[in-house]
Formats: structure tokens, C-alpha cells, sequence
């Protein structure tokens, strides 16, 4: 306001051409504020909308059955060892294939107890490049961000924490028995999985379905929007 009053004290001292090309420009200065502050906000409430997706639905993962009585996120056998999970049920091993199942999802129930704080630190420190159009996106549009913009440090960072889960819960020991057994049987053809690995990707995926939960429940329904910034943020959305 008071640049606006100066502006105007001057024009009997500068010319009208001058006057109009210092106002556009103090014009587009302004509007490049607005938005660069709109933009920042925008990143902001999408960042928190992520961080409460970690806070209010991961922990459902980490606790006894979170993955294993979850048909959303439960692990089930590898796609490579679907036979072999066929054939132990067959030879009258389903306890073994079964303990096998559960394993993988109590490891990763452990291992996302232990990483939680991965998720969190990876929101804290994400760059929100386009943060109007991820808003104006579909339910799972700043999950799916997350997910593109994240997941290999993650699954670094992630991975060691699953093989120590393995470990802990003894599904090392599970899965060793069930590749010893099967590999042992007539015309079976050698297998050995990585299921580290496999369960490290899977329990990923687990912690983006459940976060994706949370967003879209903030995108459609008000109360789900508990701080000012949602509120402000997700309102815009609501305008779409």
C-alpha cells in the first residue's frame, strides 16, 4: 500500500509511459508472489496429507496380522513359487506352505514397525515439483508422487530392515525348510528366491496402499481434514 501511495506521488515527476512500465511490473512482481506462496502452500498440505497417511494408517501394518488378515496388503507367495506352494499342499505339507505365507507378513509387520521414521524422513524431504496439478489429480495422485519420486532409497534403506525381520520372526529358517523340501522332491525343478527382496517390495507396496487409504479419505471427506493447512489446501480441490 505504501509503495502504491509513493508510486502515485511521483507520477507529476516521471512520465506516463515510465509510470505504466514501473506498475506492470510491480503488477507481475505481485502476481509471481502469489503464486510462488500458493504453490508453497499447496506443497505443504500435500506433505502433511502424506505425513498423515504414515501416522493414522501405517501403524494398522505393524501390528499382529496388520498384512496377514489385510487382503489389501497381505503378501502371499512369490509368483515363482506358486507351484511349489501347489505342490507341498499336494504332498500333504499345506502346515509348511501355510507358516510360509505367514512368515513373509509377520516379517514385514516387524519391518515396518522398525522403518516407519524411513516414510516419514522421505515426506519431510520430498520436492513437490508440481504441486497444483498432483492436487488437482485423482484420489491417489500425491501417493502416487511419493511413491515414483521414493522408492528406490527406500527399498536401500528398507531392505536391511526386512532381512533383520526375517530373522527375528524366524521366516529364514520357515522359508529355508520349505526350498530344502521342495527342491528335494522327484522332477522338481531348483528353486531359490530372494525373499528378501520380495518382501521388501511387498511391504513398500502395503505402506503406499495404506497411505493412499488416508488420501483419499482427506480428498472426500471434510472432517478428515483436522489442520488448517488441509482444510485451506484441500479446499481448492473441492473447486475443481
Amino acid at each position: 500500500m505504501k509503495k502504491a501511495l509513493i508510486l502515485l506521488l511521483l507520477v507529476p515527476f516521471i512520465g506516463t509511459a515510465q509510470f505504466k512500465d514501473i506498475l506492470k511490473k510491480a503488477t507481475e512482481k505481485a502476481a509471481t508472489l502469489t503464486k510462488t506462496n500458493s504453490t508453497l502452500d499447496i506443497a505443504v498440505g500435500l506433505r502433511e496429507a502424506l505425513n498423515k497417511g504414515v501416522t493414522e494408517q501405517v501403524p494398522k501394518l505393524t501390528k499382529t496380522d496388520g498384512f496377514y488378515k489385510n487382503d489389501a496388503v497381505k503378501i502371499l507367495m512369490p509368483e515363482e513359487l506358486v507351484k511349489v506352494d501347489k505342490t507341498l499342499r499336494k504332498m500333504g505339507m499345506s502346515s509348511l506352505a501355510d507358516d510360509g505365507i505367514k512368515a513373509l507378513n509377520r516379517a514385514a509387520e516387524d519391518a515396518v514397525k522398525e522403518a516407519t521414521p524411513i516414510f516419514v524422513s522421505a515426506i519431510k524431504n520430498i520436492t513437490i515439483n508440481d504441486a497444483k496439478s498432483i492436487l488437482m489429480g485423482n484420489d491417489n495422485a500425491a501417493t502416487t508422487y511419493l511413491q515414483t519420486s521414493t522408492t528406490k532409497p527406500l527399498y536401500a534403506k528398507f531392505s536391511p530392515v526386512v532381512q533383520t525381520s526375517l530373522g527375528k520372526v524366524g521366516a529364514d529358517v520357515i522359508w529355508a525348510s520349505i526350498i530344502k523340501k521342495y527342491n528335494t522332491l522327484p522332477l522338481a525343478k531348483k528353486v531359490n528366491p530372494d525373499i528378501t527382496d520380495y518382501v521388501t517390495n511387498k511391504a513398500l507396496d502395503g505402506v503406499f496402499t495404506m497411505i493412499t487409504v488416508e488420501e483419499k479419505n482427506i480428498r472426500t471427506n471434510l472432517n478428515a481434514r483436522t489442520s488448517d493447512v488441509l482444510k485451506k489446501v484441500f479446499a481448492l480441490q473441492d473447486k475443481k
